[in-house]
């Protein structure tokens, strides 16, 4: 397949020297600095929880944090002491997070990257290339939980890369302790920068207490790289070859008796993986062959009642490494539709090749992909190259192509997409406000017939505290065919303006207060009205014991352009436009409860006739280590065309014996699909960056039928066994 221009973009991001005065500004910027101690020879660090090792007591502490929440600038009510200590091939950082009453400590989830919202927990972010955009995020809580992601510019991030670190974690009379060893193999950084940007939060979730080292002020934070400290003393460390090579083994059984055409037991067994090599500390290449994604979570279950299709996230760890350097302002470029077919059918990955890193002033993202034939879907190439180029602090400009072709030109020609992008932001608006402005156009291989096959946007955005507010336009037309993008509708012009006031009261209850609303209106390119949504918070209030209650109002209007099945036999005619208000009221008990509770209500008017909606999430955790969520959603619509209800049911139970090892039983069920899916997931992380998994998942069918019930569809499992090995 032939992508014209491709290597010119390559050629583009050669390297290119950090601007002399802006780096100077940084270092003269009186920022907070942390000076990272050296280990003598001979020295090591042994990773169990506790600081006794000399280089600890040489090393200087990073100093007091400032609280953030509940008392802006006041000094924290338990306070935290951070140093940092390394040789040549590890940075090693210790973290003594003393407590007064240690026996309240909140330490429930163990699961590697899982969210931290019930518990106590420490976080530090990390820009090792001192460009104010990129960077690092690591969270740990009191029982040893590990997660990481990659930050990229204007807030993206990814948290599904998994970092090759390790840690432990100690409680004892003072608190906790924390003894963190990263190795400088797993980060890409600028040798030649005089410092990394650094930064670093504390929680203590019975008080809802926030603390921060640095840009403790509402409009900073610990993401925002533009207000870190600076790490400095970091000379003479090494990446090693920059050589890594990552082997899979693979065996699975599978059949699928109710499946049309039904597919009998078939077991198989593969190998394959991935070679990694650090062209340059920030720059890196990787390639895959027969690439396997057995280990990969099922997607969580949804009912649409709307007339365009769900968006569901990408949850294949190969495309999720590096994933912010390819993000764009519109989805042209979307992971999923590789190796994927129409159905969410898994194609098979004959392998490929990844470029990602920084290259100077520039972030590059490349990827090769290529599928085989699978259930009559033929075989395919992929290509994406992504570049933006960093300028001010808090900016880039930006392109992007996508191509996508079958081996056989004859059966689908070649599609591609080609796009430009920019970002202006700055955290010094009017002194310390935020302000950004954002824009994007593009160009795609026409859907159908010649022309009409442009998109482009301008947004302007004022994310602050107290007040924040946005205006957003877009026009997609109608032969717009992102081929390797998501694109829900098309033929449309968007507008969006918002506007929300969340106050802060000085009261003994109350954290904040909020107020406002997000106006949503789709004209088609001829400018008649399609849709009009807009979403009132009416109130909402959020007390400091992290409990929540939120009242709004949706005011709606649609435009039918074409029939709408809504529900099998029930279509809303083409041509009528329907004119409806809702009424919502949500509420949130505080997740650091044993047990707590997410309802929400929706009732009012809908289409030609009324819609009632119950959602009421449940949270129980016993015990640290044992997590149960369950979730309930009830539909009832009644419409003049007729009458229909919908449930969905989802029940997910984590048991994580330690850090590094956990089950999760996910069992979902929805009316509308009449599927009843169960996949129990195993992991155990040997050493970080080993791993074993186990998959089973079963589907089966409730037909409608009521001499038969819960008919297997298909069901799978899978063992995997990875290993990493780094030169």
């Amino acid at each position: 397949m032939r992508h014209a221009g491709f290597l010119a973009v390559l050629i583009l991001t050669g390297p290119a020297a950090v601007l002399h005065a802006q780096t100077t500004d940084i270092m003269n910027s009186g920022r907070r600095t942390l000076t990272a101690e050296r280990l003598r020879a001979g020295e090591r660090v042994t990773l169990d929880g506790v600081l006794d090792e000399p280089a600890w007591t040489r090393a200087v502490s990073a100093g007091e944090f400032i609280m953030q929440d509940p008392v802006l600038g006041d000094k924290p009510t338990e306070p935290t002491d951070i140093r940092v200590v390394f040789n040549k091939d590890h940075l090693y950082i210790g973290v003594v997070c003393h407590d007064s009453e240690p026996d309240k400590l909140k330490g429930n989830t163990r699961k590697r990257d899982e969210f931290l919202s019930a518990d106590d927990r420490f976080m530090w972010t990390m820009d090792t290339f001192l460009n104010q955009q990129t960077g690092y995020f690591f969270e740990m809580n009191p029982s040893g939980l590990m997660a990481d992601s990659l930050m990229g510019p204007g807030g993206t991030n990814s948290r599904e890369w998994d970092g090759i670190w390790n840690a432990r974690v100690r409680r004892s009379e003072v608190g906790w302790t924390i003894e963190i060893d990263i190795p400088f193999r797993t980060l890409a950084f600028d040798p030649k920068a005089p410092a990394w940007g650094v930064n670093f939060q504390r929680t203590v979730r019975r008080k809802n207490e926030e603390t921060v080292w640095t840009g403790h002020e509402r409009n900073q934070g610990l993401r925002r790289m533009s207000n870190a400290g600076l790490l400095v003393g970091l000379t003479d460390v090494t990446q090693g070859r920059g050589l890594e090579i990552k082997p899979y083994v693979a065996g699975t059984f599978a059949d699928a008796p109710g499946r049309v055409p039904e597919v009998a037991r078939e077991g198989t067994g593969d190998i394959g993986g991935e070679i990694t090599y650090n062209l340059t500390p920030s720059l890196r290449a990787v390639g895959t062959i027969n690439t396997d994604f057995a280990e990969t979570e099922v997607d969580t279950r949804r009912v649409n009642l709307t007339r365009f299709p769900l968006f569901f996230p990408e949850k294949r760890g190969f495309f999720l490494d590096g994933a912010t350097f390819f993000d764009f302002h519109v989805p042209a470029f979307f992971s999923r539709r590789i190796g994927l077919d129409a159905n969410g059918q898994p194609q098979r990955v004959l392998g490929g090749a990844k470029l990602t890193g920084q290259a100077g002033r520039f972030d590059v993202g490349g990827l090769y992909v290529r599928t085989g034939e699978d259930h009559d879907v033929p075989g395919e190439d992929f290509l994406v190259a992504r570049v933006r180029r960093r300028v001010f602090r808090q900016s880039f400009i930006g392109a992007l192509y996508t191509g996508r072709a079958t081996r056989d030109q004859s059966v689908v020609p070649t599609r591609s997409t080609a796009g430009v992008d920019f970002r202006l932001a700055t955290s010094a608006f009017r002194g310390n406000k935020n302000l950004e402005a954002s824009g994007f156009f593009a160009a795609t291989s026409p859907s159908d017939g010649i022309g009409d096959n442009l998109s482009y946007g301008l947004r302007l955005a004022y994310p602050n505290d107290i007040w924040e507010g946005s205006l957003g336009f877009q026009e997609v037309q109608k032969n717009v065919n992102p081929a390797v993008g998501f694109l829900p509708r098309r033929d449309y012009r968007r507008y969006q303006p918002a506007l929300r006031y969340n106050p802060r009261p000085t009261h003994r209850w109350i954290r904040r207060l909020g107020f406002g609303g997000d106006l949503d209106i789709y004209t088609d390119t001829r400018n008649r009205l399609v849709t009009r949504e807009f979403d009132f918070t009416a109130a909402r209030l959020e007390l400091h014991s992290g409990d929540n209650i939120e009242a709004g109002v949706v005011p709606s209007y649609e435009h039918l352009e074409e029939d709408f099945e809504i529900s099998p036999g029930i279509t809303l005619p083409a041509g009528t436009g329907y004119s409806f208000t809702r009424f919502r009221v949500s509420g949130q008990t505080a997740n650091k409860r044993v047990v707590s509770v997410q309802p929400r209500i929706e009732w009012g008017h809908f289409l030609s006739g009324t819609r009632t909606e119950a959602v009421m999430g449940v949270g129980v955790r016993p015990r640290p280590g044992v997590t149960l969520n369950l979730a309930y959603e009830w539909n009832h619509v009644d419409l003049a065309e007729g009458r229909f209800q919908t449930r969905l049911y989802r029940l997910v139970a984590d048991t994580q014996f330690s850090p590094f090892m956990y089950l999760v039983n996910n069992v979902q069920f929805d009316s509308v699909s009449r599927v009843l899916g169960w996949q129990s997931r195993f992991r155990w992380i040997l050493t970080p960056g080993n791993d074993i998994f186990v998959v089973y998942t079963h589907n089966w069918i409730d037909p409608a039928d009521a001499s038969a019930r819960f008919v297997t569809l298909d069901r799978r499992a899978a063992a995997k066994a990875v290993y990493t090995k780094r030169f």
